[in-house]
């Protein structure tokens, strides 16, 4: 998105609070990190304007982005989500969403956290990052792991220099920041 969403989005009523208050900012909450996955997972194919819209109900339906509950989900659970009209109804979508969480278990097994096994992978160049993702999750692509690690301070680019946001970002030290001044001490 980038420059031309460091453009749009301020003046947009739903684009705004999303590109001030959350694209490119680093988290380390699990639950904030699921649900980007998942929001990005739904996106493919889709506005992200339509995606930010509904975002209340994915919340609502995937119970907070708890990923235990996610991961329990069972076939009721699908049958629930394909007839609810405030998400994306896609069933490889959905079980994209319950099977990323159960493999989410599985690394806060061995990772301690999603944030943890983000970390300990970083950094990486972007073709890297989709093989990892791909080999790891279900329904990623070059899109969405690309848009995921934007939106999250992984890879740089969410905002341009001269966008007011992007101060805030640096501020906050986000992995692209730490990765390109290691870079340079090296």
């Amino acid at each position: 998105m980038s420059a031309a969403y460091c453009a749009a989005a301020p003046s947009h009523p739903v684009h705004a609070p999303y590109h001030d208050r959350e694209y490119g900012f680093p988290s380390r909450d699990d639950s904030v990190l699921f649900e980007r996955l998942v929001l990005e997972i739904n996106q493919a194919g889709l506005s992200w304007l339509t995606i930010l819209n509904k975002r209340p109900a994915f919340q609502k339906a995937y119970r907070g982005f708890d990923i235990d509950r996610v991961a329990a989900f069972g076939a009721r659970d699908v049958r629930r989500l394909l007839a609810d009209a405030g998400i994306i109804r896609n069933r490889l979508k959905i079980e994209a969403a319950i099977e990323n969480a159960r493999r989410l278990q599985a690394i806060r097994e061995t990772q301690g956290s999603f944030a943890a096994w983000l970390d300990g992978h970083h950094p990486l160049p972007k073709p890297r990052w989709v093989k990892l993702f791909k080999d790891t999750f279900r329904f990623t692509g070059g899109e969405i792991v690309g848009e995921f690690l934007m939106s999250l301070g992984y890879l740089p680019g969410a905002h341009v220099p001269s966008c007011p946001i992007y101060e805030r970002v640096v501020r906050l030290n986000p992995p692209w920041q730490r990765a390109g001044r290691a870079a340079k001490n090296q």
